[in-house]
This record gives structure tokens, sequence and C-alpha cells, in this order.
């Protein structure tokens, strides 16, 4: 009787209720409040928005925190690209506190408030705090009084057989939101206002040591959302230039759960592939994938990334998306995955060729069969797909460098990239430098110098053709009255892409179409080019 008094007064409990505590303790962690002496937060690399966010919803009543990588970030003394916020108020309550404010999302929702317009402006995204669900929690939720009919409809298949989570738009207290996160250094809490980091799972000391841990038991969180895997990935390659590693724990489950994915949406599978190579750090991504026994099997596309990561091109474009994303540019994903799906297109295109299709058409189905073999159905395909076929079929047409050409190619809204996709092919020895000097000047300068650059390119096609020429055939023309044959001047390999068809580089030139000679004075005397207007 003694010992049981003397239990309920130090809170323990005994059997079935003892267990469920104690693990609780362990899943939700012990709450710590860490003031700004022990942190060392610098509160100037707060961005104001964010704390302005966080102020309207605490004068309002809410708690609300800055939270997730930002929280990191700060730690390492670092100015985070993004700030989240966290709260207890739910979607339509922070709606209803900002004059322009969105509720996004199906499996999570969440509210977007936009400061600013155009380009300049900025996202500040807060979610509401969410409940842990594992089978057990989702069956103690259910059974909990207090628990709306509303969370109960959010219950319904939140949680399959496996212990996969299918729904968690389940609101819950603060210590849950921060158990279902992933990873210690990503479940901490800043309040700006009072500068106490809340941290449940010594997420301090995680970013202190350098250390990326999963909260709970790894095994049985890559099954709650095998995407976790990806973010895995992610967040070693993005954090290992300051030094962080994946705790071993962590890291060892990773190739067994790889075959998880298999469940996973592929569109939902393609939008994490895009972030694991758009965020600043593709080529240390890829790196860290071969370390993990991870560089097949998470999606066929990645796979194909990674096989192909020291061929010049696409290694070339990895390398340029992580300096655009530091350099806080805009990258584009049709542009790498182009680069990435290139040699594809070439080998596709010149097979065609070679069974005597005509060029463009056989370039149209060869990327056809790219899209059809390398991207399937998923989602975004339609504007990713266009940009792609857009970037790859003006590659032939910058050899025409002729006619209304050139104009037509820099006014085009997709000139910058395909031009980019042209750079990159120069500086890895596809094509000359040359060309991509003259397209440099052309896209920049006026009408009077665009018109010298042709006549330049012009003369740099007649040369060409003269050494193509056999030794026998280089024949000086004398002059004559009787007017010149038609088609003297002719078009460089490839030029008559505007026409229907493109040829590749070093193709044969059209044959030309002997005339006779007619008595001088005849018609024709004045000459004509290819084209039908007087040569320069």
């Amino acid at each position: 009787m003694i010992k049981t008094f003397i239990d309920k007064l130090l809170g323990k409990k005994d059997g079935a209720a003892g267990t469920r505590a104690a693990a609780a303790r362990r899943r939700f962690g012990k709450r710590e409040e860490v003031p700004a002496s022990v942190h060392g937060i610098d509160p100037q690399l707060v961005d104001k928005r964010a704390f302005e966010v966080v102020r309207t919803l605490q004068e309002a009543g809410y708690e609300a925190y800055i939270v997730g990588g930002a929280v990191r970030d700060l730690l390492l003394g670092l100015k985070p690209k993004d700030f989240d916020v966290a709260t207890n108020a739910t979607p339509e309550e922070v709606k209803g506190l900002f004059r322009r404010a969105f509720i996004i999302g199906k499996r999570f929702r969440i509210v977007h408030v936009v400061y600013g317009r155009g380009r300049e402006h900025d996202v500040i995204e807060v979610s509401t705090f969410r409940a842990y669900l594992d089978n057990a929690a989702a069956e103690q939720v259910k059974g909990n009084e207090k628990t709306s009919k509303a969370q109960l409809a959010g219950m319904q298949h939140a949680v399959d057989a496996s212990g996969r989570v299918l729904r968690d738009n389940v609101w819950g207290p603060q210590e849950e939101d921060a158990a279902r996160r992933d990873f210690s250094v990503n479940a901490m809490y800043y309040d700006p206002q009072t500068q106490v980091v809340v941290d449940y799972h010594k997420g301090i000391q995680d970013a202190n040591a350098r250390v990326l841990r999963m909260i709970g038991d790894a095994a049985a969180r890559y099954r709650e959302d095998p995407v976790r895997i990806i973010r895995a990935v992610r967040f070693a390659a993005k954090l290992s230039p300051l030094g962080f590693e994946l705790e071993p724990k962590t890291a060892r489950p990773l190739l067994a759960s790889e075959h998880l994915l298999q469940d996973v949406p592929q569109s939902r599978l393609f939008d994490e592939m895009l972030k694991l190579l758009q965020t600043g750090h593709a080529l240390a991504t890829i790196a860290q994938l071969k370390k993990l026994g991870l560089e097949r099997g998470i999606y066929p596309l990645l796979d194909v990334v990674v096989e192909r990561a020291e061929v010049p091109l696409v290694h070339a474009a990895l390398a340029d998306t992580d300096r655009r994303v530091a350099e806080g540019k805009a990258v584009a994903p049709s542009f790498l995955l182009a680069c990435v799906l290139w040699q594809d297109v070439q080998t596709g295109w010149q097979r065609r060729l070679d069974a005597g299709e005509h060029a463009f058409p056989a370039l149209q189905d060869a990327i056809d069969a790219v899209f059809e073999q390398r991207i399937g159905d998923v989602s975004g395909r339609g504007k990713l797909a266009a940009d792609m076929r857009e970037i790859w079929v003006m590659q032939p047409r910058f050899d025409k460098r002729s006619g209304n050409t050139p104009f037509s190619m820099v006014a085009h809204i997709r000139f910058r990239a395909g031009f980019d996709f042209l750079r990159l092919r120069a500086d890895t020895g596809e094509v000359r430098e040359g060309l991509v000097e003259w397209w440099q000047e052309f896209s920049l300068t006026d009408d009077a110098r665009r018109h010298d650059l042709l006549a330049q390119a012009r003369e740099e096609a007649r040369q060409q053709q003269r050494k193509a020429q056999p030794a026998a055939r280089r024949v000086p023309k004398a002059p004559v009255p009787q007017a010149a044959d038609e088609g003297d001047e002719q078009p460089a390999a490839g030029h008559d892409m505007e026409a229907g068809e493109a040829g590749l580089e070093g193709a044969a030139p059209k044959k030309r179409r002997r005339r006779r000679r007619k008595p001088a004075g005849g018609a024709g005397a004045a000459g004509e080019g290819a084209s039908g207007a007087p040569e320069a």
C-alpha cells in the first residue's frame, strides 16, 4: 500500500498503463526551453515577415513559432532561405488573420501568407500542429471523448496495416507535432519574441555534434512514410558541407527499406527527385546516393541521372544548377532533364535518319519516344515536355544563320533556355565555341550589326563548302556573261529545319537541279540565290 501511494506521488503507473506512458515519453520526448544565452541565435537573421506572422498569431491568442530547417540554420549561424511557422491555430483561423492568405494542399493543408507582389513577393508557410499517428496512436485518438467529429473524419484510413501514414490532417499538441517530424535538427521551435528555442528531441545537441538523427525507430519511420528515405539523402547531401553525417542507426535501414518506395505515387517520387537535383546540392546528392548504396532503385529517371553524372554535358548541367541556386537564380527542371536525356534524343534521331526518315519528323518521333520511355505520365509533364521539346528542336536551328531564322530565334520565348543549352554543349566540346559567340552577339546587338553578322555567316558557309569539295573539283570559275545557276550558295548542313526538316550536323547538301544555259541577255541575267532573293 505504501509503495502504491509513493508510485502515485511520483506519477508511476502499473502494468500496461505504465508501459504506454513510458512509450509516450520516449516517442514525444521531454520539452526543454533553451534561452538565447545558451543557443546563441542572432535575432538579426530572422526574416521580418516571419516575425510579423508569429507576432500576429500570438497577439490573437495562439501559440506560434518559427519551425524546422529555419531554426536549424539559425543555430548554425546561417541566414535561412525559407521561414516556416507552426501554430495551434487551424488553417481557417490563420487565414482569417491575414489580408493575403491562402489555404493550399490536400494531403497537408497549410496556409501561405503572401507579402509583396510579382517576382519580389515573399511567402511564409504556416502549418497547424499535427497529431503523431501510428496504429496505436490512431486508435487512442479515436477513443478519446474529446476528439471532434472533424478529427474523427480525418482519421479514416489514416494509417494502413504496415504502419504507413496515409492522412495526417489531425490536429494535435506541440509535442506530438515535434514527434511526427523526421530529424531531430528539424524538430525545434523558435519564438522570435522571447528568443526561446523549444526542443523535445535534443536537436540542439545533434546540431552542435553535426549529427543527422531520425526521431524514433528509423525503420518504423521509413515505413510510415517511405519518402523519408529520399529526404534522408537530401538532408545528408545538403548538410555534408557543414560536417553533418547520418547517424548509423538512421543510415542502416535505408537500403533495406528502399522497396517501400514502390508503393509511393510516381508523381510524388518525380517531385522528390526534382528536389534532390534542384536544391543546390545535386552533385553532393549523387555522391550520397552512391555512398549509401541507393544509386539505383529509387526512381528510374534518377537512375539515369546518377548513371550519366560523369557525362560531360550532364555533369556541367548539374554543376550549373548548383551554381545558380547558390546565386539565388531560378532553375527549371526542363533544362536539367533536357541535358540528361539529350543523349537519348540524338541516338533515336540518328537511328531514324539512317532508316531514311525525313529529318524533322524523325526528330519529333525521337523526342516522343524519349518522353514515353524515360518520363511517362507524371504530374506536370505537359508543360515540362513542351519546354524540353522546344530546347531540343532549337539546337539544329542554331546552325541556320541565314534568312529570317536568326531574327525569329532571338524573339522566341525559350531562346535563352535553348541558347544556354547550346553554350553547355560548346563548353563540353559538342559544338564549336564560335557558333555560341555568334549567337551571343546577334542576340544583343542592333539590326545593322546583325546584318553584318549574317554576311559573315554566309562567307563562313561558302568557305566550309569549298573545303568539303573534292580537290579534283576545286576549279576556279571563269566569269561568264550568262546567269549563274540557281543554288550557287548552298545552305549549311541542317539549315532546312524551318522548312519542316532539320538535318544533323555534317549532312549532305541538297542536290542542285541543272538548268540549261540561256543565250546572253535572256531571262535570269540578274542572278538569284537559292532563296529567290538577289545575292549579296
